[in-house]
């Protein structure tokens, strides 16, 4: 399923969560996710992996829609469930703009792709 397009960021739901409750602005989340390079002619095509949280197997943890994470993170992993998984394509004005990000591992400019899994939302069970 594909989420309707924000502006430079492009939304698939690759697994469904569970439960009704959806993440929302405020709510302390933990999320896994790898971060590739867009590469190709429409920067859809993942490049080389720059992080992933599953190598530290450890989730990052923040909270939501405040500012904690680049754009497309606060606005791409709102009115998730539980267990849900997406595909995250952000253009660089929702990343880091023309920005270098360690040292060349993130150059300007960049399309970046996110596989994302929401693994908790603080306060609510699995399935509620």
């Amino acid at each position: 399923m594909t989420i309707p397009e924000l502006d430079g960021l492009k939304i698939e739901v690759t697994e469904e969560g569970e439960g009704t409750r959806e993440t929302r602005r405020g709510d302390t989340i933990e999320v896994h996710y790898a971060g590739f390079l867009g590469v190709g002619e429409d920067k859809t095509e993942k490049g080389n992996e720059f992080d992933t949280s599953y190598k530290r197997n450890q989730p990052l943890k923040f909270t939501a829609g405040q500012g904690q994470v680049i754009k497309g993170w606060d606005e791409g992993l709102l009115g998730m469930k539980i267990g849900e998984e997406r595909t995250l394509n952000i253009h660089p004005s929702l990343a880091y703009g023309n920005r270098d990000v360690g040292n060349g591992l993130i150059p300007p400019n960049s399309t970046l792709i996110f596989t994302t899994k929401l693994v908790s939302i603080a306060g609510v069970s699995p399935g509620e």
